[in-house]
C-alpha cells in the first residue's frame, strides 16, 4: 500500500490542525516532515517526535512507510531557525 504526500499531511494535519508550516517531502516510504505546532510549546524532541508518530502509526505498522524523519519545532524556534538559517 503506497501512501501519497498529501495523505502522510493530511494525518499529521489531523492531529495538529493549526500546524503552519507542515512540509511533506518523500517518495512516500522514506519521508522527511517539518511539523511547526505552538502545541510542542514545553515539550521535549522525544516527546514531539512521539506525538507525530502517533499520528502515523498505522501508515507505519502497515509498511506503507518505512522511514521518518522528521523536524518538529515550536513557532519560535521556527522563527528563529527562518532568520538565521
Amino acid at each position: 500500500m503506497d501512501v501519497t504526500n498529501d495523505e502522510i499531511s493530511a494525518l499529521v494535519r489531523a492531529g495538529f490542525p493549526q500546524a503552519d508550516p507542515l512540509r511533506v517531502e518523500g517518495d512516500g516510504h522514506k519521508v522527511e516532515l517539518t511539523v511547526v505546532s505552538a502545541d510542542f510549546e514545553g515539550q521535549r524532541s522525544l516527546q514531539r517526535q512521539q506525538r507525530v508518530y502517533a499520528c502515523l502509526q498505522q501508515a507505519i505498522a502497515s509498511g506503507a512507510i518505512h522511514a521518518v524523519s522528521m523536524r518538529v519545532l515550536t513557532p519560535h524556534e521556527w522563527q528563529k531557525i527562518s532568520m538565521f538559517g
